[in-house]
């Protein structure tokens, strides 16, 4: 709102606002063949208007994505609580395309989603799992895109230190709730669903509260 504030103030405002409809214009049109480009064997997102590359992940960033995802997945399936997407669940908001590396969506909008469908609205909760190579962007330009479409819920993953940070919307705008190694996290996004934190960096761990998960 000050921006928009701080545009009206000028002069020459219209000047303004018709040079950045003219960068959006090209921006679409980019985005447009980002949509003709992606590849399901490769993750690309599309921000800002250029197109982003990602590298391949390390073991343990690997791990931790798989771990938990794992475990949402199979609580949501067993008390059908919506869909759990991983990795290449392209989510298109008004501006930009993101490939989370796990996201949550509420049976509310699960259940119009289709099997052929590969694109998605904006998530209930996104997960990362931060690396040295992307941190900045998850910190920034996704972190206030998430909020701003109201992404309730974000987690950021940090597999080299094993620490996790719990985020909730409020007021527009996401407010630290727990930032820890140990203990246990209970998310405020899906009902029930509270885990050790050792569960997403360890196997063991992982595989009994999975085994304790789908014994009940």
């Amino acid at each position: 709102m000050k921006l928009i504030e701080q545009i009206l103030e000028m002069p020459d405002a219209y000047l303004v606002v018709q040079k950045i409809q003219a960068i959006l214009h090209q921006e679409h049109q980019k985005r447009q063949n980002f949509y003709e480009l992606i590849d399901e064997n490769q993750k690309m997102e599309f921000i800002n208007g250029e197109i982003v590359y990602h590298s391949p992940v390390m073991k343990r960033h690997n791990e931790a994505c798989s771990y938990l995802f794992s475990l949402l997945m199979n609580y949501t399936n067993k008390y059908n609580l919506g869909f759990v997407g991983i990795e290449k669940i392209l989510i298109s908001l008004t501006r930009n395309d993101y490939e989370p590396d796990v996201c949550y969506f509420n049976p509310s909008k699960a259940q119009y989603f289709k099997p052929e469908q590969a694109r998605f609205p904006a998530p209930d909760w996104i997960i990362e799992i931060i690396s040295p190579s992307t941190e900045s962007v998850d910190r920034g330009i996704k972190f206030q895109d998430y909020a701003a479409h109201e992404v309730q819920e974000y987690w950021l993953i940090d597999p080299d230190n094993q620490t996790v940070e719990q985020y909730f919307l409020k007021n527009q705008n996401y407010e630290l709730l727990l930032k820890a190694k140990s203990g246990t996290i209970e998310s405020q996004t899906l009902s029930g669903f509270e885990i050790p934190i050792k569960a997403i960096f360890d196997k063991d761990t992982n595989l009994q509260i999975l085994q304790d998960l789908l014994g009940k």
